[in-house]
């Protein structure tokens, strides 16, 4: 079983990425201070180690924990806080309706889309860090299921499944003027045709809205 002590084992440097939304036509450079990423999505063992529940059929694999809404997200990164005697990055006010993140904070979070893009492309300049059917389960190859995590190719910074497999859910919201509090998730999944697998691809729902691809993937702060 990983323990959730081995997930955070990979230093991500500081940097600069580009960002764009193709929607608008819009591209905008994001510093990146130094960081800590989770090696894999978090997987189902993990989330009941954690919470001794979950939303999937549970049989203490290593698959992806999915169909998990981003609020159920962020609870679980201040509970899995809480649980290693860190300090929670996520308050909330409003009856939850407004969330803020304690990027100070030592505790687990889940990364912003700036830092999930730029820790993806791994000092790379391609719309994917390698050959797609080297490093990610998408819909031509995934026999359409989940598979366990890091049983593809890793980037060059030792990350695994960044594409394909899951959907990740990021921190930010996608548009407020437009979408109101839609967050973004990034990545590709195991039923997404290949042009979603990709670096720079944003996708985006309502923080309550869960699928059966759809995970995410633990940051803290340095």
């Amino acid at each position: 079983m990983i323990s959730y002590l081995d997930y955070l084992v990979v230093n991500i440097p500081a940097g600069e990425v580009e960002l764009r939304d193709d929607r608008i036509e819009r591209k905008w450079k994001v510093e990146i201070n130094p960081f800590l990423l989770a090696r894999y999505p978090v997987t189902m063992e993990l989330y009941h180690e954690i919470t001794n529940d979950t939303p999937n059929l549970y049989t203490g694999n290593s698959r992806p924990v999915v169909n998990l809404s981003w609020n159920e997200a962020i609870s679980f990164c201040n509970l899995l806080s809480q649980k290693a005697g860190l300090n929670a990055c996520y308050s909330t006010s409003n009856e939850g309706e407004k969330v803020v993140c304690d990027f100070k904070a030592n505790g687990y979070r889940l990364p912003t889309e700036a830092e999930w893009q730029y820790a993806c492309k791994a000092g790379t300049t391609g719309y994917r860090y390698g050959e797609l059917d080297q490093i990610a389960w998408y819909d031509k190859n995934s026999d359409f299921k989940l598979h366990e995590v890091g049983k593809r190719e890793p980037n060059a910074w030792g990350l695994y499944d960044m594409l394909g497999n899951v959907w990740e859910w990021c921190f930010d919201v996608y548009d407020e003027k437009v979408y109101g509090s839609y967050r973004i998730f990034r990545g590709g999944s195991w039923a997404e045709e290949a042009r979603g697998c990709g670096a720079s691809c944003r996708r985006r729902s309502h923080p309550t809205f869960c699928i059966e691809d759809l995970g995410f993937r633990l940051a803290r702060s340095i």
